[in-house]
């Protein structure tokens, strides 16, 4: 077995995920032309061709056009899935979703939550695969937006939607914005969580766990600008779901040595691998695993960390958290010891000098 191979046979849980970043091209282009859509391009290799973020976040609103019934809804969620299962090994998802780029064309939340249950719950049926939802705020929509999307999901709440969150561009449309929002939404009984520090400073992140109330972080690479926040995130146990190919297209350089990941890592905090958008970025959970440890030559040991980081920061019951911390324990280790036989047996028997017998180890993982 190739350690690419065991990187992405690892079970994986997903904390990171946007609902309509994750749709597959032919399935767009499917749905346009269901409803009598124009789309961008007939191809559907080049529908997520894009250069800058304006345009990102045109076709990430074309995307949610495409669905207006709930069976466009619960089609899209079964097969992503489909693809997070057969690609990454996925096991658990917690996947956002906003409301608002729904029903701003005349969509209801009645019918996007029966529809998302539905594919959610086929999922389950056929992958085994449990599915939550965490509905996001729209930084550029206003509070009162946010607000009435906020009662709406609470009037037609289903057992699956369980957070809220916050995405969207940080700049202009800062976190305290929404502290009402937030607030009710706890006060509800909602988890909640936000993006924070990806494209801004770390000041961001302590307004989301002091103002707003969040339980763990998406992105926040700029916590290692503040010494200080760094370290309470590391003593509190803040749960921070990076993504590396969506940032590096977006923000970071490229070598991913330098990316802020790994630094966040070797500081001690509690960090989980996610992919983001997906299709629209193409990657999935599995790639973003053989990126990282691949370019940073991290062994079983930090994949195991990463992989059960995802059980640690998820919002899993403790009993659910428990079981799968066993299986997934359970399967790496049978897993590293296919790789290692797999090893053994593809070693060539010339004779070994000490400098490689001291690398054995490392060399039968790569």
């Amino acid at each position: 077995m190739r350690y690419e191979d065991f990187l992405r046979r690892a079970p994986k849980v997903e904390l990171h995920c946007h609902f309509e970043g994750s749709i597959r091209p032919a399935t767009v282009l499917a749905l346009a032309s269901k409803h009598g859509m124009t789309a961008p391009t007939s191809d559907a290799d080049r529908l997520y061709d894009y250069e800058r973020s304006d345009q990102f976040f045109e076709l990430f609103g074309f995307v949610a056009a495409t669905m207006n019934d709930a069976e466009d809804y619960a089609r899209c969620v079964y097969e992503t899935v489909e693809d997070g299962v057969l690609s990454s090994n996925l096991r658990y998802r917690e996947m956002f979703f906003n409301p608002t780029l729904h029903t701003r064309n005349g969509v209801t939340m009645k019918t996007i939550l029966e529809g998302m249950s539905a594919g959610i719950e086929a999922a389950a049926a056929d992958f085994g695969v449990p599915v939550a939802l965490i509905a996001d705020v729209y930084r550029s929509d206003t509070l009162a937006c946010a607000m009435q999307m906020l009662e709406e999901l609470l009037e037609w709440r289903c057992p699956a939607l369980i957070g809220l969150g916050m995405d969207g561009e940080e700049a202009p449309d800062p976190p305290e914005k929404f502290a009402e929002v937030f607030a009710r939404a706890g006060q509800s009984g909602l988890r909640l969580t936000s993006h924070a520090s990806e494209d801004a400073p770390p000041a961001n992140i302590v307004t989301c766990l002091d103002v707003l109330g969040c339980e763990r972080i998406d992105h926040g690479y700029y916590v290692l600008d503040d010494d200080e926040t760094l370290r309470r995130c590391r003593d509190e146990g803040i749960g921070f779901t990076t993504c590396v190919t969506s940032t590096v297209k977006a923000y970071f350089t490229p070598v991913l040595a330098d990316h802020p990941i790994p630094a966040m890592i070797e500081a001690g905090l509690l960090v989980t691998l996610n992919s983001d958008d997906p299709t629209m970025v193409a990657t999935d959970l599995g790639e973003e695993y053989v990126q990282l440890c691949t370019a940073l030559s991290y062994g079983p040991d930090v994949v195991r960390r990463l992989c059960l980081n995802g059980i640690e920061v998820s919002w899993l019951d403790p009993v659910d958290k428990t079981a799968m911390r066993q299986s997934f324990e359970e399967e790496l280790h049978s897993l590293e010891r296919e790789m290692s036989a797999s090893a053994r047996r593809d070693r060539p028997s010339a004779p070994k000098t000490d400098r490689d017998s001291d690398r054995q180890t490392m060399e039968e993982f790569q």
